[in-house]
């Protein structure tokens, strides 16, 4: 097989990420469509039991991580019972949500009480001028509070995903590099990736090795291993509490190594970020599929994953999903 074991369609430490909405309280131009989206109806998307029985049959054969994502995961009514339920899942080492912290600050010790362990902030720009630019929202100061209310709840693991952006906030990757000074987090820097009407130009694109050039002006970096999975570069900072992070989908492919599948919010498995086909699990199980169909029907999908993604300018052509509708 291309992706997995012989007992197996996941790799050791897999991780699936499972967008549990496709709203968003922000309007990000990167992962919006300029011209918006018709959200689903509820009746479309998966119920808390389909989610937690498809996330149960994943775990089975050989997932150990799972990330819940969106749209925006918090405006799912019952988030945290749903996370509650997930979290009491034999087999799953690493249970993470990644939000734009908007309600974090009323929603972090609960999470956390539910069985969050990582968290993943997007945040784009530490100026509140940009940041209103970018997700049409003035919350400056309710993101920059729920993160601080992440730190205090105790999470082993608090990371913000930051798209950099040549002409709109690439000059802020020092100021996020500073952050970590005392701040015990980990900036993940993200390169620019094309997706459905989201304006992606190659001219935007910021790639990994310029910033790295840039934080090297004013800082001494050092590079951590390299997990066989991992999708991100991360590198200590000398005399820094927290660390730096790269990952670099469009310069540098990690696409042999990759371990992420994903669940869409209405139940289509893709098991890469860019595929265009799907699998349809929502309505193979509420058309009474059984667990051995199901699996059938993935490893299907996992035999006819591209060994890697198109290439960029290939990528933006591509009549796929917006990246609101996927999940981070």
């Amino acid at each position: 097989m291309r992706f997995g074991l012989v007992d197996s369609f996941a790799r050791p430490h897999s991780y699936l990420r499972v967008s549990v909405t496709d709203r968003c309280n922000f309007r990000c131009g990167y992962c919006m469509p300029v011209e918006g989206i018709v959200w689903r109806r509820r009746e479309e998307l998966l119920t808390d039991d389909e989610i937690v029985s498809i996330i149960r049959l994943f775990v089975r054969h050989g997932v150990t991580k799972v990330r819940l994502t969106g749209g925006e995961p918090t405006v799912r009514p019952g988030l945290v019972e749903l996370i509650g339920r997930i979290s009491t899942i034999d087999g799953i080492e690493s249970l993470g949500l990644t939000t734009n912290a908007y309600d974090l600050e009323r929603l972090a010790s609960p999470l956390r009480d539910a069985g969050v362990q990582v968290i993943n902030i997007s945040i784009d720009s530490l100026r509140r001028d940009r940041f209103l630019a970018i997700t049409r929202r003035d919350h400056f100061d309710d993101v920059m509070a729920g993160i601080r209310a992440a730190l205090a709840a105790g999470y082993p693991s608090v990371k913000l995903n930051v798209v950099v952006m040549a002409g709109v906030n690439a000059d802020e990757i020092l100021d996020f590099v500073e952050l970590t000074r005392e701040w015990p987090i980990t900036v993940r820097f993200i390169e620019f990736m094309p997706f459905k009407s989201n304006g992606w130009q190659k001219a935007e694109l910021y790639p990994y090795a310029a910033m790295v050039d840039d934080i090297q002006t004013r800082y001494e970096i050092e590079a951590e291993e390299v997990e066989p999975h991992a999708v991100a570069r991360t590198f200590r900072v000398s005399g820094h509490r927290g660390k730096i992070g790269f990952i670099a989908s469009m310069t540098r492919s990690f696409c042999a190594g990759c371990n992420r599948l994903r669940l869409t919010a209405d139940g289509k498995f893709k098991p890469c970020l860019f595929s265009v086909p799907e699998l349809d699990l929502r309505d193979a199980l509420r058309g009474g599929a059984t667990e051995e169909e199901l699996v059938t029907r993935i490893r299907a999908a996992l035999w006819n994953k591209q060994r890697e993604h198109p290439p960029m300018e290939l990528l933006q052509q591509q009549e796929g999903r917006s990246m609101v509708e996927i999940g981070g």
